[in-house]
This record gives C-alpha cells, sequence and structure tokens, in this order.
C-alpha cells in the first residue's frame, strides 16, 4: 500500500502562494505599463503644446496668451514629474512582485521535487514488495515440487 505524501497539504499551500503571486505580478505588469503608457501621453502632450508655442510665437502672440502657454507648459511639466515618479515606484513594485513569484516559484518546485522522490520511492518499495511475494510463490512452488520428487504420492 502506498503512503501518502505528507508535504502534500504544505505543497498546496505553495501552490495557492504561487497563483496568488501569479495574479499579484500580472496586476503590476499592467499597472507599470499604464503608468508608462500616461507619462508617455503626457510628453506627447509637451511636445504638441511646445509646437504650438512655437507657432504662435512666431506668428506673433500677446503677452497674456504666451504666458498663459508658458504656465500650461510648466503645469505639464509638473504633471510629467510625478508621473516619472509614478513610473519609478511602479517599476520598483513590479520587481518586488517578481521576486515575490520567483521565491514561490522555486519552492513549489521544491515541493514537487520532493514529491516526485516520494512517487519513486513508493514505486520502488511497491517492486520490491511484489519481487519479495513473487520469490516466495516461486520458492513455494521449488519447495513443493522436490517434495513430489522425493515423495511422488503427495
Amino acid at each position: 500500500m502506498t503512503e501518502p505524501f505528507a508535504l502534500q497539504p504544505l505543497m498546496k499551500l505553495a501552490q495557492h502562494q504561487n497563483d496568488s503571486a501569479t495574479r499579484k505580478l500580472g496586476q503590476l505588469n499592467k499597472q507599470q505599463q499604464s503608468a508608462q503608457e500616461k507619462l508617455e501621453t503626457l510628453q506627447q502632450y509637451r511636445k504638441d503644446y511646445q509646437t504650438r508655442l512655437q507657432e504662435a510665437t512666431q506668428s506673433g502672440i500677446n503677452q497674456a496668451d504666451l504666458r498663459n502657454f508658458q504656465q500650461f507648459i510648466g503645469k505639464i511639466d509638473e504633471a510629467i514629474g510625478q508621473q516619472l515618479r509614478q513610473v519609478e515606484q511602479s517599476k520598483i513594485s513590479t520587481q518586488t512582485g517578481r521576486n515575490e513569484f520567483d521565491a514561490t516559484r522555486r519552492k513549489l518546485k521544491s515541493f514537487d521535487t520532493l514529491q516526485q522522490r516520494h512517487i519513486e520511492e513508493q514505486k520502488k518499495a511497491a517492486e520490491r514488495s511484489e519481487q519479495k511475494t513473487l520469490d516466495e510463490h516461486t520458492g513455494r512452488m521449488a519447495a513443493y515440487k522436490m517434495k513430489q520428487i522425493q515423495d511422488p504420492d503427495i
């Protein structure tokens, strides 16, 4: 009879943790990508607005409109700065999530390796038991045949 894998509850827990870390890493990757896209949008918006300012300056612009353009570009620059910090924080969070995922995956692989060893040991034990039973049966048959040869009346 085979023995159950004693570490099965821990292996299930490790699988659950790995699944959770996988989902979390997916979410963190998505958040990082979104933050990066927002940054790129802001940078493109700033570039477009800078081009508008240059065109307006060349065609002539009054002081109030020039000041408004410059203030707005300043606000875009602030938003870009905030978004850069968000992107950096997102990268750090994603790396932390990746490290957590790697750790849970290694742990799960370790349990899987132990389980495979357990299965192999159980298989070998079953084969030894089967061989022992076969040897005993063969021995009894040989003894029976020997008795028949020695005492044909049996």
